[in-house]
């Protein structure tokens, strides 16, 4: 029995969204050598190329929300379109930049830019597949999203000995494929979704208590997670002694698992409610991060590398479907907004929380917070019913 079979009722639309996505993921590199461009190719101090970083994320958290309520009056399409063609030229620009004030601007532009792509994308594919498709929909763009990340960073560490300014150029170019992709080959689904006229419009996110309900306790999960970016790197390097190599095999073992595995799960998760997917990813992420704590050795580690992989697998896609369900069909890409705001909060506040609690409470005293924190996340998580949000006048 082929576990993909049920990928191939998707629509044509999906397919190219997914293609165009990878495409411009496979060059995706400039944003994990940006700290090494600004010190090295720039001659910053670490706090300079620190302040880029915090740029990137302030254009993140800032575009977020606003980008998906565009896309909902202006259509999905037409700013993923414009979401891509102005982060390709922006990245194409960005070396040209010769004074900090207009590199900070230019940074904090591309992160907008970048960061407008997700809602758009994530809405416009909730709104493309039935219901019952949507969990193997977002899981197979997330497959084009890694298989692009295995990729991207790696030749962009074959680049970078060249020339610096050639990672932001080649992303930039690859991005600009993407656009072209889109603009040659998507045709349908071009405009916001027509409501009937005697609909009303849906409410705004921002008062829907159920989405409140759903993303606070995702927070916390999220801050868990992404502690593959600031604490699991100091313990597997500094306190084991591992090395650089051991830990990026670490990625290339999740990475590996979840694009032989993650459609194929959620293809058999189907039918399964929110809140049985979120308790046992959230346990996933509990238990993986938890008994990090104890992983003092490859082996262990990998093991606990396999146990919070399958968190992710099983409880992004579910995340993205269960906000998808709530969401008026008018205001599909705000509520994405709001989702993608949650990644960008955690992105920003996780790995540096998580590495001063590290530095202040010791190693195994994160990773028991980890396995405590998502204990919880998962258990409110539990309680939360999934019903298509009715719209409100």
């Amino acid at each position: 029995m082929n576990p993909w079979k049920g990928l191939r009722g998707l629509p044509r639309e999906v397919w190219l969204i997914c293609a165009s996505t990878l495409v411009n993921r496979l060059g995706t590199m400039a944003l994990p050598f940006l700290v090494l461009y600004l010190t090295e190719a720039r001659h910053w101090s670490p706090a300079e190329a620190g302040f880029g970083m915090m740029a990137y994320g302030a254009g993140a958290l800032v575009v977020g929300p606003f980008s998906g309520r565009l896309a909902d009056r202006l259509g999905h399409v037409h700013v993923l379109k414009a979401s891509l063609w102005s982060a390709g030229a922006m990245l194409l620009a960005l070396p040209f930049a010769t004074t900090k004030p207009l590199l900070f601007t230019l940074i904090f532009l591309w992160a907008g830019l970048t960061q407008a792509f997700w809602p758009s994308s994530m809405a416009l594919l909730a709104g493309l597949a039935r219901p019952e498709q949507r969990k193997a929909v977002f899981a197979l763009h997330r497959l084009a999203v890694n298989l692009g990340m295995a990729v991207g960073p790696a030749m962009g560490g074959l680049i970078a000995h060249a020339s610096y300014r050639w990672v932001f150029w080649t992303d930039g170019l690859s991005t600009l494929a993407g656009a072209l992709m889109l603009t040659l080959i998507m045709k349908r689904a071009a405009a916001p979704p027509a409501l009937p006229p005697d609909h009303p419009p849906g409410g705004s996110p921002w008062r829907d208590s159920r989405l409140a309900f759903l993303l606070l306790p995702f927070i916390p999960l999220l801050m868990v997670f992404f502690q593959i970016e600031g604490t699991l790197p100091l313990w597997v390097v500094r306190d084991q002694g591992l090395s650089l190599r051991f830990f990026g095999l670490l990625f290339t073992i999740n990475t590996l698992l979840v694009v032989a595995l993650e459609v194929a799960l959620n293809l058999a998760m189907a039918q399964w409610p929110h809140r049985k997917q979120f308790l046992v990813g959230a346990l996933c992420f509990a238990t993986g991060f938890g008994l990090t704590a104890w992983a003092t050795g490859p082996v262990t580690l990998i093991l606990t590398t396999v146990v919070w992989t399958f968190g992710e697998m099983i409880l992004l896609p579910a995340m993205s479907d269960a906000v998808a369900t709530l969401a008026p069909p008018d205001r599909r890409g705000e509520y994405m907004g709001l989702l993608s705001l949650c990644f960008s909060a955690a992105v920003a506040l996780g790995p540096w929380l998580g590495v001063l609690a590290y530095a202040r409470t010791g190693p195994r005293a994160v990773w028991l917070s980890c396995f405590g924190i998502a204990g919880v996340s998962g258990l409110l998580l539990a309680r939360f019913r999934a019903q298509p949000s009715p719209p409100l006048a």
